[in-house]
């Protein structure tokens, strides 16, 4: 196998990966005056379990993921605790926190050309969790990362790993030789 070696542009990266999210997620494009934010992913999954009819549900769940992606040129601590705290808040009031709802999770993604060390640490220090009534109705846990373009690396908060998990499949992928 072979990597390819690709170099971003904030702008090629941001639409390399709402490209890989709309088969996915519900994507809502945000207007000029909403800078930094640049989209808003949203995925919903009901799953549920029954016996020969729906009337007998066992059991059901409710899934939700809202990521927010931002375009900044440079992060700093300040714009990251900003950013942070609106999709923490804007993440909580799209949840449908009830009976059967089982998990939120809140991602925002930060798509720049540079950053502070302040800012990486406040990234990777970001822990955020809430459960709804002792988890009985879910809970909600908060994913950051990071894809910084001047050196294209990945960071993430403890919690985002399988975000930069992600980010690393969709924007490196390796190319692939059958023979």
């Amino acid at each position: 196998m072979e990597t390819v070696t690709t170099h971003y542009t904030r702008e090629s990266a941001i639409e390399k990966l709402l490209e890989s999210y709309k088969a996915y997620y519900n994507i809502n494009l945000c207007e000029e005056t909403q800078k930094p934010l640049r989209a808003v992913c949203e995925f919903y999954e009901h799953s549920e379990k029954f016996v020969l009819s729906r009337k007998a549900e066992l059991w059901s769940a409710n899934c939700e993921e809202f990521i927010y992606l931002y375009e900044v040129e440079h992060l700093t601590k300040e714009i990251f605790e900003k950013c942070r705290d609106f999709a923490k808040e804007d993440g909580l009031k799209r949840a449908n926190i009830g009976p059967n709802h089982m998990y939120t999770y809140i991602t925002p993604i930060f798509v720049c050309d540079t950053y502070d060390e302040a800012a990486k640490k406040a990234v990777k220090k970001c822990r955020i969790y809430k459960s709804f009534r002792f988890s009985l109705h879910g809970w909600m846990d908060f994913h950051a990362a990071v894809f910084e373009i001047s050196n294209q690396t990945i960071f993430t908060n403890g919690s985002g790993r399988c975000v930069g998990k992600v980010l690393k499949n969709v924007l490196f992928q390796k190319k692939r030789r059958w023979f």
